[in-house]
């Protein structure tokens, strides 16, 4: 597909994500599908929920569209395993929109979804670690890919809970895949990665701060499943784009393992609603919604500089995937916990 073809596409699926949600929202609305605030909400009145179903069934149909008119540069086995896979993660997660499931449940799905990539897709087999070199996985490497897809799978939809947070990480990281897959040449990556962007477009035009609907279970899992699996395709290819798998969506991991440590050592059953993500902690200490969202934007989009240099085998590219992170997260924790204090101490006075 040539960059023309491509950017009349991306205007007319933007469209068409943004009008598909309209329907999504008149529907809800209808139905009465809607998020009702409570204690650990960061809205304050019922809003439409669901609207990550457009990105769904955009991203399914471009992507069968594409290999009905392209069959030939695609693999048939990897289109079949990602459709029906993204549609088990996608169903459940609809259900639990509609009525809560358990997350026993979800975690078995999403545990038989994680295998079944493994199984016809592929797993992460090694790694290269600046100074050690190549390390062979071997059967680590399913472990990791498993919790890989289940985790990050979970990870996106925990932190999807402020106005344009998961729609704005999905623009960064498709459209960071999507320049991934031009330059490797790997027309799957690069479709996947440009389709969840411009459908993510159209749905951030109405969830933008005040949102008018939520993306909900259904959208977020979906997108977490997404680029855990594009990460597994990739590294099919080359081993080295799995740090790409991190670092396109690194505040999201980074976010998610502390609170999910920092809830373990407090003893807090991790399973309960919460409002103890840092991007959460942000919005209490007086932070607006666009304001934290534009922030973890920010945060992500840095993770291009060490992705560059890794595309252009720059060694000091490894450096930067270890040092960039690590830095940035610092700093995040800083600034929630200086506004913390200073939130603190004016609600006091």
């Amino acid at each position: 597909m040539t960059l023309y073809l491509l950017s009349i596409s991306g205007v007319f699926i933007i469209i068409a994500s943004y009008l598909f949600v309209a329907g999504i929202r008149a529907w809800a609305d209808r139905k009465k599908i809607l998020d009702i605030p409570n204690e650990r909400s960061s809205h304050h009145k019922p809003i439409p929920r669901g609207g990550g179903i457009a990105i769904v069934v955009i991203t399914m149909g471009a992507l069968w569209i594409v290999y009905i008119l392209y069959p030939s540069v695609y693999e048939i086995k990897n289109i079949i395993t990602f459709t029906m896979a993204g549609i088990i993660v996608a169903g459940i997660s609809l259900l639990d929109d509609l009525s809560s499931i358990r997350n026993t449940v979800r975690f078995l799905v999403h545990g038989f979804v994680a295998i079944a990539i493994i199984w016809n897709i592929g797993f992460i087999s090694e790694i290269s670690i600046p100074i050690i070199g190549e390390i062979k996985l071997q059967f680590a490497g399913i472990i990791i890919t498993f919790l890989f897809i289940v985790g990050l799978t979970n990870a996106y939809n925990f932190m999807d809970g402020i106005d344009g947070i998961a729609a704005v990480q999905a623009i960064i990281a498709g459209l960071g895949w999507a320049i991934i897959g031009y330059f490797y040449s790997h027309s799957l990556i690069l479709l996947l990665g440009f389709v969840v962007t411009v459908s993510s477009i159209g749905f951030l035009i109405h969830n933008w701060h005040p949102a008018r609907i939520f993306m909900g279970d259904v959208g977020s899992a979906f997108l977490g499943f997404t680029f855990a699996t594009i990460t597994i395709i990739g590294v099919q290819k080359d081993p080295i784009l799995v740090y790409p798998g991190i670092l396109l969506v690194w505040p999201f991991i980074f976010d998610t393992v502390y609170t999910l440590i920092r809830r373990m050592v407090y003893r807090e059953n991790i399973f309960e609603a919460h409002r103890s993500h840092l991007y959460q902690r942000l919005v209490i200490a007086g932070w607006g919604h666009r304001s934290v969202t534009i922030l973890y934007g920010i945060l992500a989009s840095v993770a291009w500089i060490p992705i560059g240099f890794m595309v252009w085998k720059i060694q000091v590219g490894y450096i930067l995937t270890f040092l960039i992170p690590i830095l940035l997260f610092l700093l995040l924790l800083v600034i929630t916990f200086r506004y913390e204090k200073r939130y603190s101490r004016y609600s006091s006075c």
